[in-house]
């Protein structure tokens, strides 16, 4: 897909009388990339890689110190000058003069500098190397690599297969105890397992690269979110000529570090609370989590990425991605008809592109996440991280920009276009974000409810012994549902009787004595007489009746016959089904939509039938915030949106005030309308510019987790 360009280059002149070639160290090896046959040189002393094409190793390999450059140009007659200069930069050729040594270490000491610059500039991940793994791979690979075969294939297999199934059983303890992982307590335990798995990672890239004959001479520290964990640098892989080799070396640390978290999978389930199942635990989550969001992931720069790049065969694929979305706006929106892609094909062109666009976005989306778990749990921290990833993402690329656009050589033809379409382009954004309005809305869960239902309860403690309604009838007013039997009620009952009975006879006695201290006895009749009524009560109560005409909804109290069921018990629900309405939870945040801005209309979807919509015309918010939801459907515990309480058994005490509103629903003979059915209901706005709403959803974010 590169555009032909010039054959001759105004800077032939420089290099055509220079005599040089490559070093000697520099090794060269043959591969295929997407069906193509490329050369790939290795600069043993700095681990750098460079990739030639045929034609071009065909010219790289005739240089000779004997012989000119334009000597060779007039056999090969390539594009020599721009290869030249990307050889040199990469110190892979030697002069002939006195003066290159002197230029190597300038290079170098430039290289080293550009490479500094990068570490501080990618806040997130940086890097210093520490020492030479290599001699101890080597005196340790005999043993380690007894398992970098098919049996330890096999063995990965059974052990990860066991593990999974292990945390499948405990699946929900893994999810309780997620949610202590950041806690101040676990945070020692935590780290300590990050920095144990991270070197299993890092050893099961060195390992296997020595396996396939690489080696591995730099191990150091990478500040991973400021968190320094250990790294190795397995780059020499990338000249094996198998690509199978070159995958596994990719996928090593996640192999190793898979393995060992599945062991401990086995010491979490089999261990009480402790250090070592906390311990356990933390190894668990953290090569899951690590695995999942970053190594395996192809649009960040770790393992996945470098897989990813060996099986569409593009190397050096995020660079190229940029230079491709580069090429891009330079070709056609600048009107640079000489600006070259790297791809070489439409398909790689395709892949660059969409590579480009989607690593970049998924990259903000991550640290953004990064950047605001940090800020809960450690504010200033947070703060410099984000400073930090303001200058590196925004301050410099936008410095890089201008400088482009004022300064590059390449636009001296094209600049007050180039100019004129970058302002253009920031204005038109900035107007559209700012002027046009653009579709509004906001979406809460919530369930639907029948406008008249009540809870069954009963009033007295006491065995189920009847079920005189069958669960599923409809009901009227004070019509029997089910009959308690309490031996114990019995009893006090007749106890109290008697107490009533005796205090009377000595009531009727005294009177008949004319004795005077008559009020005490009076006293005691009427307490005795309260109880009795209050026991007659209770006993009438053992028939628990329907408090209005409805449907009685008790799936499960079959299977409560025979049972002794406490005061208070929720034995079902009496649902009246003519009127029902959805009642919805709106989260702070989202609050200020409900009375600052008019509501045009809202719409109803349940779960189950996503593809019916339930328009709503009439709904009403309840004044204050609430604290209870209206059903634990919607809570974390039973996998609802809402967070609630730890401490509440039950799910449905919300851990932050939200507002409740209630909206009248019509009838629709395509929804089954029944009491309890959860979905989530669609408010649309009047329609609002992207800027604004960002600012406010901006300032509400920063408002609810940080009080600024």
């Amino acid at each position: 897909m590169a555009a032909p360009s010039s054959t001759f280059s105004e800077s032939w002149h420089r290099v055509a009388n220079q005599r040089l070639c490559l070093r000697a160290g520099v090794k060269v090896r043959r591969q295929n990339f997407r069906g193509e046959r490329w050369f790939v040189l290795e600069n043993p002393l700095t681990n750098e890689f460079f990739r030639l094409t045929p034609a071009a190793y065909a010219f790289v390999a005739r240089l000779d110190p004997k012989r000119s450059v334009d000597e060779v140009w007039r056999e090969c007659l390539e594009k020599a000058v721009d290869l030249l200069a990307q050889l040199y930069l990469a110190n892979l050729l030697q002069y002939d003069t006195a003066s290159d040594s002197g230029a190597l270490f300038e290079r170098y000491r430039k290289r080293r500098q550009r490479e500094w610059q990068a570490r501080f500039l990618n806040i997130m991940f940086m890097r210093f190397p520490l020492l030479d793994p290599d001699r101890f791979l080597v005196r340790t690979l005999p043993v380690v690599g007894k398992f970098i075969n098919r049996f330890g294939a096999v063995l990965w297999l059974g052990v990860v297969g066991a593990a999974l199934k292990v945390a499948a059983d405990n699946w929900e303890e893994l999810k309780q105890q997620s949610q202590a992982v950041l806690a101040p307590g676990n945070l020692p335990l935590f780290y300590l397992g990050l920095v144990i798995i991270k070197t299993i990672h890092e050893f099961g890239h060195a390992y296997f690269t020595r396996k396939f004959g690489g080696e591995v001479h730099v191990m150091g520290v990478m500040l991973m979110i400021f968190t320094p964990v250990p790294y190795v640098d397995a780059s020499s892989s990338w000249g094996f000529r198998s690509r199978g080799q070159r995958l596994l070396v990719g996928a090593a640390g996640m192999i190793a570090e898979l393995f060992f978290a599945s062991l401990l999978t086995f010491v979490w389930a089999n261990t009480g609370h402790g250090t070592l199942h906390s311990l356990a635990y933390n190894m668990m989550f953290t090569a899951s989590v690590s695995t999942v969001v970053f190594n395996a992931n192809p649009l960040l720069r770790f393992d996945g990425y470098y897989m990813l790049s060996d099986l569409l065969e593009i190397p050096n694929l995020s660079q190229r991605a940029n230079q491709h979305l580069r090429h891009l706006c330079e070709r056609w929106l600048f009107g640079l008809k000489k600006s070259e892609s790297p791809a070489r094909t439409r398909s790689e062109a395709v892949w660059l592109a969409v590579y480009g666009v989607a690593s970049g976005v998924y990259r903000v989306i991550v640290f953004g996440g990064i950047l605001l778990v940090v800020a809960d749990h450690f504010f200033l921290i947070g703060i410099v991280m984000a400073a930090a990833c303001f200058v590196s993402w925004i301050t410099v690329p936008v410095g890089k920009f201008i400088y482009y656009l004022t300064a590059s050589p390449k636009l001296d033809r094209q600049r007050p276009r180039a100019v004129a379409v970058a302002l253009t382009m920031v204005a038109l954004v900035l107007g559209v974000l700012q002027f046009l309005p653009f579709p509004s809305h906001f979406r809460a869960p919530g369930v639907m409810q029948a406008q008249e239902w009540t809870q069954v309860v009963n009033e007295t403690a006491g065995h189920l012994t009847e079920l005189i309604a069958p669960p599923g009838e409809l009901v009227s007013t004070g019509q029997p549902l089910l009959r308690l039997r309490s031996a114990e009620l019995e009893f006090e009952l007749a106890q109290a009787r008697a107490s009533q009975v005796e205090v009377e006879t000595r009531l009727r006695t005294a009177l008949a004595r004319q004795t005077a201290d008559l009020k005490p006895l009076r006293s005691m009749l009427e307490t005795a007489t309260n109880r009795v009524a209050k026991l007659l009560a209770d006993q009438k109560a053992l028939i628990v009746r329907a408090r209005h005409d409805g449907l009685w909804v008790a799936p499960e109290l079959n299977d409560s016959v025979g049972r002794w069921l406490p005061r208070g018990t929720s034995l079902g629900l009496l649902v009246n089904p003519t009127g029902f309405q959805f009642t919805a939870t709106v989260k702070q945040e989202e609050a200020a939509a409900l009375f600052a801005r008019k509501l045009a209309r809202a719409e109803v979807r349940l779960y189950g039938q996503v593809g019916d919509v339930l328009q709503t015309h009439r709904w009403k918010v309840v004044p204050g915030g609430q604290g209870v939801l209206p059903s634990p459907a919607l809570g974390w515990h039973a996998g609802g949106e809402m967070p609630v309480t730890r401490d509440d058994p039950r799910g449905v005490k919300s851990a932050e005030p939200f507002f409740e509103v209630h909206a009248e629903l019509s009838a629709d003979e395509r929804i089954a309308f029944l009491h309890g059915r959860s979905g989530k209901i669609r408010f649309e706005q009047e329609w609002e510019p992207l800027l604004p709403r960002w600012i406010r959803s901006l300032r509400q974010l920063l408002q609810k987790r940080y009080q600024l």
